[in-house]
C-alpha cells in the first residue's frame, strides 16, 4: 500500500511549504549553512524540490553528493537531471531494470532514472483520458550524454513496446525492434564525430518518432534530421576528427576491400586527422550488420563505400598556383594519382573531373565562358564536391532508413518523439555552423520557458491562485536578435547572400552594427582584427567570426559538378543527384535557398510538432570539460544549472501545482471515489454531465471533501484549510494538484477499482461455477441417456441374435430328432407287426442271446457307437447278410467275456434296447448308411465325458 509513503510525502510537503521563505530574494545564508551541515544526508534527496532552501549552492551540493556515490539521475520537478559518468554502467540499463520500471504500479516511487521519464511518456500515450502524442526533449551541452540518453530511450521502447504482440508474429516484432535499433549505429557512424568536448558528438540534429498502434505496440519509426555539419568532411578543427564512418573503413576493412578502395596499409589521408586514435564508435562490423538488417544489399553497400573512398582520395588532391592566369591550376604527380583514384572510385572521367575542379563555366546569356580557377577557388570546388556528395549520401541513407522502418499511416495512431540535437557550442573560432546550432538550443530553451516556467505561472494567475512570480531568465530577446523581422541576424545574412556580389566581412559587420545596435543581446569588439559579433545566449556569450559566413550561407554548388556526377557509372551516385537539373534552375531560385533559411524552416516545423505534444525534459549535465570519469567540477556544473534554468524550475515545481486537470476530466476520472465512498456527492456528476463551470466546481469540492475525510480517518491526522490549499486548489476552470495529492487520489481510485474488480471477479466466478455445474449436470443427463440408449440397442441386438440362435437351434434340434426317430423303430408298431421271416442261414448265424449284465455294455459298430443302458437282460438282435458284414458287426461288439452268460437267439422284438434318445422296445436296426448320428464321436471313451454333438445328440448316460 502507498499509505506510509503518502503519509511521508504529505508531511514533507507541509514542512516544505511551511518553511518556504516569503520571498525568493530574501537572504538565506543561515538556512543554507544549516542545510549543508548534514552533508551525510544530501545524497538522499532524489528530488531537488525537497531541498530547503532551493539555491544554486544547495542544488549543486546535492548533485555532487549523489555523483560521488555513483547516483547519476535526480528529479528536479518536471525535469530529470542526468549527470554524465563518462564510464560504462551496464547494470543501470539492463533489460531487467527496464522491465522493473515498466511493470511497476508507480514508477515514481523508484529511484530516479531516465526510464521513469520514458515510462511516464509511454503511459501518457495510453492516456488517462485522451491519448496524446509525447515528446522527450534531451538537451545539454556537447558531451553531456544526450546521444547515449536517446539511445537508452529507444532501447527502452523497443523492449517494452515490442516485448509481446497479439496481432503480429514474434518474428515480425523482433524485425521491427531490430530495425529501429539498427538505425542508431548507421546514423551515428555517418553523422557523429569526435570533437574536443565529446568523443561521439552528434553533428546533426534528429527527431525520432516511435510509432505505436492502438495497442501501444511499436510498429515502426521515422527519422527527421536537421543541419548536418557537412563542412567537417573537408575541414576538421584542430585536434578533432572527421565522421566515424571514415575511420571505421580504415580500421575494419579487409585486404580485399582495401585494394578495392585504394586504401593501402599506412596510407595517409589529409581529411582523416587523428586516425591513430581508436574509439569505441569505430565498429565497422556493427555498421555493416546494421545495414544488412535494414535491407541495404551488399551491392549497395559496396557502392556506398566506393563513394566514401573516392571522397577521401579527393582530399589528397592539392592544386599548384599557375604562373599563367589564363591556364588552370596544375597538379603534381602524387595529386594526379589521387585524382585518378577518385575518378575510378566515383566512376567518372579523370580529365572531366580535373576540368570541373580547375575551370568554372560562366553564363552570359545563351553563351557560356570557361574561366580558369585560382588555387583557392579550385580547393573550394574540390571541398564543395566532397561536401555535397557526402550530404546527398547522408540524406539518401535517412530516406532509406525511413522507408525501411516507417509503418503505414493506417497502422500507427500515436507516436513518442525523441529529440536529440547538438548541444550548445562555444569554440575558439565559431562560424555559421555554431550560430545555427546555438540558435536551435535557444529555440528549445524558449520552448521550455514558454511551456513550463512562464505558462504555468501565468495560468496560476488566470485561474485565481495567489502566486508571486518566480524570476527566470527569458531568452526571447536573443531569439528576436537572430530570427526577428524585418531585421535580424538571419535576415541580414540572407539578404547579403542573395546579392550578386563578392562578400565583404567588414561591410556585413558595419551593417549588423547599424541595424541591431539597439538589441542588448549583441555586442562588438571594436579592437579585434577579425570582424565578429558576440551574442549573449542563455548559456553564455559566444563570438562569431563573420569572415566566410556569407559564403557558407550561400552554399553554392557548381552545376558542372552535378552534371559530372550524373554521368557516373555508379547507380547510387546518379540516383542521389537525380532530380532537377541545376542548369534548369534560375539563379534567383537558387539564391532564395540558403543554409539559414532551410534550417530555420525545418526548425519551425519541429517546434510545431513539439507544441502539439506533451513534452518531457531531460537535462544532461557535463560534470567536467575533460570528459574524465567521476570528476565533478563545481564551476562547470553551476554554469550549466544556471543556463538551463534548473533552479527556477525547482522553485516553481516546489511551490506550484504541476498537475492541472479540467473539472470535467477530473470528475470523469475520480468521480468513482464519490460513488463508492458511501456519500452521494460526486456520484452522478460524471454520468449525467455538467453544463456549468460553477456546478462542476461544486462537485469537485464535494469530491475533495470526501477524499480528505477518508484521508483523515486512515492517516489519523487533521488537515486544516491551509494544508488543503497546499495540496490542491480549485481554480476557475481547472483543479490544481500537487504530486502528493495526485498520489492520494490515484491510490484511492486504485483501491476502489481493486474492490470493484474483486466484486466483478466474484460474480464472474460464481456465474462461471454455476454455469459449469449446469453444463456438468446437462452433460451427465446426456451421457446417461446416450448410455441407456446404447445399452438398449445392444440388448435388442442380443435379443434378436438370441432369438435367431434359439429358432435355428430349435429347428436343428427338431430336424435331428425327426431324423433320429426315423432311425429308431417304434416298439409298439413292431410288436403289432409280425416279425419278418428269417431264412435258416440267418437264424443260425445272426441271432445271439445275451445274458443279464449289470453294468452298461458298449456296443461299437463302425461307423457309429452307442452306449447301451443297463438292463437285467439285454438281447441284441443283429441282422446282417453276408459273412464279412456279420463278422464286422460282431467284432464291433465289445462285450464282457463271460463264459456261459450269453445267449444267442433269433431276432427278439420283445427285448428292450436302451437308447440315449429313447428306450424303444424292439430291435435296433444298424445301418451303414448316412445318419445324423455320424456327427457323434466315432469311438467315445468310457473314462471321459461325452462332448460336442455326443452331448447334444446323445444325452449323457455314462
Amino acid at each position: 500500500m502507498l499509505v506510509p509513503l503518502l503519509n511521508a510525502s504529505l508531511c514533507q510537503c507541509f514542512v516544505r511549504r511551511a518553511a518556504s521563505p516569503s520571498s525568493l530574494n530574501d537572504p538565506l545564508d543561515g538556512d543554507i549553512q544549516a542545510f549543508l551541515t548534514e552533508e551525510d544526508q544530501l545524497h538522499t534527496y532524489d528530488d531537488l524540490t525537497k531541498v530547503n532552501p532551493v539555491t544554486p549552492t544547495t542544488v549543486l551540493k546535492c548533485l555532487q553528493a549523489r555523483y560521488r556515490l555513483q547516483v547519476f539521475y535526480t528529479h528536479a520537478g518536471c525535469t530529470l537531471v542526468a549527470l554524465n559518468p563518462f564510464q560504462p554502467v551496464p547494470h543501470l540499463y539492463s533489460q531487467d531494470v527496464m522491465l522493473e520500471y515498466h511493470c511497476a504500479p508507480q514508477p515514481q516511487e523508484f529511484k530516479p532514472h531516465v526510464f521513469i521519464v520514458a515510462e511516464e511518456a509511454y503511459r501518457n500515450v495510453r492516456g488517462q483520458l485522451h491519448p496524446v502524442n509525447q515528446s522527450l526533449v534531451v538537451s545539454g551541452e556537447s558531451g553531456a550524454g544526450k546521444t547515449w540518453t536517446s539511445r537508452c530511450l529507444m532501447k527502452y521502447y523497443a523492449t517494452v513496446a515490442a516485448s509481446s504482440s497479439v496481432d503480429q508474429s514474434q518474428d515480425t516484432v523482433e524485425r521491427i525492434e531490430r530495425r529501429v535499433l539498427d538505425s542508431n549505429p548507421i546514423m551515428e557512424a555517418f553523422g557523429n564525430a569526435c570533437t574536443l568536448r565529446n568523443n561521439n558528438s552528434s553533428r546533426f540534429g534528429k527527431y525520432i518518432q516511435l510509432q505505436l498502434d492502438s495497442s501501444q505496440l511499436l510498429v515502426g519509426a521515422s527519422v527527421q534530421t536537421y543541419l548536418l555539419e557537412k563542412t567537417r568532411v573537408a575541414c576538421q578543427p584542430v585536434n578533432e576528427r572527421n565522421f566515424h564512418i571514415f575511420y571505421q573503413m580504415m580500421n575494419g576493412a579487409t585486404d580485399l576491400q582495401r585494394k578495392e578502395w585504394k586504401m593501402a596499409h599506412g596510407q595517409r589521408f589529409a581529411w582523416l586527422p587523428a586516425s591513430e586514435k581508436t574509439l569505441e564508435e569505430d565498429g565497422f562490423q556493427e555498421t555493416l550488420e546494421a545495414m544488412g538488417h535494414l535491407g541495404i544489399s551488399a551491392g549497395t553497400q559496396r557502392q556506398i563505400f566506393k563513394i566514401l573512398a573516392g571522397i577521401l582520395q579527393l582530399g589528397n588532391v592539392t592544386f599548384s598556383t599557375s604562373l599563367d592566369e589564363s591556364q588552370p591550376c596544375s597538379l603534381d604527380e602524387e595529386s594526379k594519382d589521387f585524382l585518378q583514384g577518385a575518378a575510378e572510385l566515383l566512376c567518372v572521367s579523370a580529365e572531366e573531373l580535373q576540368t570541373c575542379l580547375s575551370v568554372r563555366t560562366l553564363q552570359a546569356g545563351k553563351h557560356s565562358l570557361a574561366k580558369p580557377c585560382s588555387q583557392a577557388e579550385s580547393s573550394t570546388r574540390r571541398n564543395c564536391l566532397a561536401k555535397v556528395t557526402y550530404a546527398r549520401l547522408f540524406e539518401w541513407l535517412v530516406t532509406f532508413i525511413n522507408n525501411s522502418i516507417c509503418a503505414d499511416a493506417s497502422v500507427w495512431t500515436n507516436f513518442i518523439g525523441v529529440l536529440d540535437v547538438y548541444g550548445f557550442e562555444c569554440f575558439g573560432v565559431n562560424n555559421l555552423e555554431q550560430l545555427c546550432i546555438n540558435y536551435a538550443n535557444e529555440k528549445l530553451q524558449q520552448h521550455f520557458v514558454a511551456h513550463y516556467l512562464r505558462a504555468q505561472q501565468e495560468e496560476y494567475v488566470s485561474e485565481g491562485l495567489e502566486w508571486s512570480f518566480v524570476k527566470y531568465q527569458d531568452n526571447q530577446s536573443c531569439l528576436d536578435l537572430m530570427e526577428g523581422g524585418p531585421v535580424g541576424v538571419f535576415s541580414l545574412l540572407n539578404e547579403e547572400s542573395r546579392l550578386n556580389r563578392a562578400s565583404d566581412a567588414q561591410t556585413l559587420r558595419v551593417r549588423l552594427e547599424k541595424e541591431l545596435s539597439n538589441n542588448p543581446s549583441i555586442s562588438w569588439d571594436r579592437f579585434s582584427r577579425e570582424p565578429h559579433f558576440t551574442v549573449a545566449h542563455y548559456a553564455g556569450g559566444v563570438s562569431y567570426q563573420i569572415q566566410g559566413m556569407v559564403e557558407k550561407n550561400k552554399d553554392p554548388v557548381p552545376p558542372e559538378l552535378i552534371s559530372l556526377l550524373l554521368k557516373s557509372d555508379v547507380p547510387l551516385l546518379r540516383h542521389i543527384f537525380s532530380g532537377k537539373d541545376p542548369k534548369d534552375q534560375s539563379t534567383k531560385e537558387l539564391s532564395k535557398v540558403t543554409v539559414v533559411s532551410k534550417f530555420k524552416n525545418s526548425l519551425e516545423s519541429l517546434m510545431k510538432i513539439l507544441h502539439s505534444t506533451t513534452p518531457h525534459y531531460t537535462r544532461c549535465i557535463k560534470p567536467n570539460p575533460d570528459c574524465q570519469p567521476m570528476t565533478f567540477q563545481e564551476e562547470q556544473v553551476t554554469s550549466q544549472l544556471r543556463a538551463c534554468g534548473i533552479v527556477e524550475t525547482i522553485h516553481i515545481s516546489a511551490a506550484g501545482f504541476p498537475i492541472r486537470i479540467p473539472f470535467k476530466d477530473f470528475l470523469q476520472r475520480y468521480g468513482i471515489i464519490g460513488k463508492h465512498s458511501g456519500s452521494k456527492s460526486g456520484g452522478d456528476s460524471a454520468d449525467h454531465g455538467l453544463t456549468g463551470v460553477k456546478e462542476a466546481c461544486q462537485e469537485v469540492k464535494k469530491l475533495l471533501r470526501v477524499v480528505f475525510q477518508h484521508t483523515q480517518r486512515d492517516l489519523l491526522i487533521g488537515l486544516d484549510q491551509e494544508r488543503h490549499n497546499a495540496l490542491v486548489h480549485c481554480g476557475r476552470t481547472k483543479v490544481f494538484l500537487s504530486q502528493p495529492m495526485l498520489h492520494l487520489l490515484e491510490d484511492r481510485r486504485k483501491t476502489i477499482l481493486s474492490r470493484c474488480a474483486f466484486t466483478i471477479q466474484c460474480c464472474w466466478r460464481r456465474y462461471r461455477r454455476r454455469r459449469h455445474r449446469s453444463c456438468q449436470q446437462s452433460a451427465t443427463l446426456i451421457q446417461a441417456a446416450v448410455r441407456s440408449w446404447l445399452v438398449r440397442r445392444k440388448l435388442r441386438r442380443w435379443d434378436r441374435a438370441a432369438a435367431v440362435i434359439q429358432n435355428t437351434w430349435k429347428k436343428w434340434k427338431t430336424l435331428l430328432k425327426s431324423l433320429a426317430e426315423a432311425e429308431l423303430d417304434d416298439a409298439k408298431d413292431l410288436a403289432e407287426e409280425d416279425p419278418p421271416g428269417l431264412t435258416p442261414v440267418v437264424r443260425e448265424r445272426g441271432s445271439v442271446q445275451l445274458s443279464h449284465i449289470q453294468e452298461p455294455v458298449t456296443v461299437r459298430g463302425w461307423p457309429m457307437g452307442l452306449a447301451l443302458a443297463s438292463a437285467p437282460s439285454i438281447t441284441v438282435s443283429m441282422t446282417a447278410t453276408g459273412l464279412q458284414k456279420m463278422m464286422s458287426v460282431m467284432a464291433s461288439l465289445n462285450l464282457p467275456s463271460r463264459r456261459g452268460e450269453y445267449k444267442v437267439e433269433t431276432n427278439q422284438c420283445t427285448r428292450e434296447l436302451a437308447s440315449i434318445r429313447a428306450q424303444p422296445k424292439g430291435s435296433v436296426k444298424l445301418h451303414c448308411q448316412r445318419s445324423p448320428l455320424l456327427y457323434a464321436d466315432r469311438q467315445p471313451d468310457l473314462k471321459s465325458d461325452v462332448t460336442g454333438f455326443n452331448e447334444i445328440l446323445l444325452e449323457k448316460t455314462l
